[in-house]
């Protein structure tokens, strides 16, 4: 399963140390196989910085792990097994799109139904690869092109029609501009985590096997964020797992906002068992092959 993270600090950047590490997962229990791609996107003032690279079997899993430091508003990271279109830069996330970036988790289908509904909005041409995630980035980014810019709005446009039209399994995102956060968990197939800190007690960093994150900032002054994970990244108490269908925004002042635009379940909703041996692989490592 692809590993997501997503972080707000507030009106001031930060400086975050990430380490992006392949998955114990694969390297214990999947004959050592490497993470496909990671990749981190911040804005520095109003520009994307993106750093990511594709990273097979054969390569330095050193060059994967290595410290990367970043300061920023908005953070989006993501550690990828593919499951559509192979280990290549150009399918590695985050992906930039309208000076936003966006990292995705999951399996959508029927790509060719998908690609006629971008040709309809005349954004075909933003997708480079052969990913899915990037088809579905590409969508929302259509629909908030002629709805004047409201993210809101085109990602529940964008996942209604998906939820309506397509074959698919999970679709969490986490989508970053140089002032704003979203976050999307649908349905419940895959767990997505929201943790606000408020800044009053001490700040522990944040670890895990996938994807860890530590702030000196954050952790010196006691300074609020907003953190989003597809695991629980420490001990904290408060993490707490959103909800099927939950599209959560957080604005510079970190308030949250939460809506449950997207239908109840997807029309089309498949199983593991449904799909193929190499997504099923990249969904859950340890089931493949499983029903």
């Amino acid at each position: 399963m692809c590993r997501l993270f997503g972080m707000h600090a507030g009106l001031s950047p930060v400086t975050a140390t990430f380490w992006l590490l392949t998955a114990p997962d694969s390297l214990a229990e999947q004959s050592r196989r490497m993470a496909d791609g990671f990749g981190i996107g911040v804005f520095q003032g109003k520009k994307p910085v993106v750093d990511k690279a594709p990273i097979a079997a054969y390569e330095d899993a050193a060059y994967a792990s290595a410290a990367r430091t970043l300061k920023a508003e908005t953070f989006v990271a993501h550690v990828r097994y593919a499951s559509t279109g192979g280990a290549a830069l150009v399918n590695t996330h985050p992906f930039l799109q309208d000076n936003r970036l966006l990292a995705h988790n999951g399996v959508v289908q029927d790509l060719g139904a998908l690609d006629d509904r971008l040709r309809q909005l005349e954004v075909m041409d933003l997708v480079q690869g052969q990913t899915d995630s990037e088809r579905v980035f590409a969508l929302i980014t259509g629909i908030a092109r002629e709805n004047g810019g409201d993210m809101g709005q085109a990602i529940a446009r964008a996942l209604t029609w998906i939820a309506e039209n397509l074959h698919l399994y999970a679709v969490n995102l986490v989508i970053t501009t140089p002032e704003e956060l979203y976050a999307v968990r649908y349905p419940d197939t895959h767990p997505l985590y929201v943790l606000q800190e408020s800044g009053d007690g001490p700040h522990e960093a944040k670890r895990s096997s996938r994807i860890s994150v530590k702030s000196d900032e954050l952790e010196q002054e006691n300074r609020p964020s907003v953190m989003i994970a597809t695991e629980r990244m420490d001990k904290n108490p408060n993490w707490r797992l959103m909800d099927s269908g939950e599209v959560l925004r957080v604005g510079r002042n970190l308030a949250v906002e939460r809506s449950f635009p997207l239908p109840d379940h997807p029309r089309h909703l498949l199983k593991l068992a449904d799909l193929d041996p190499v997504a099923a692989a990249s969904q859950h490592p340890r089931k493949a092959g499983r029903p």
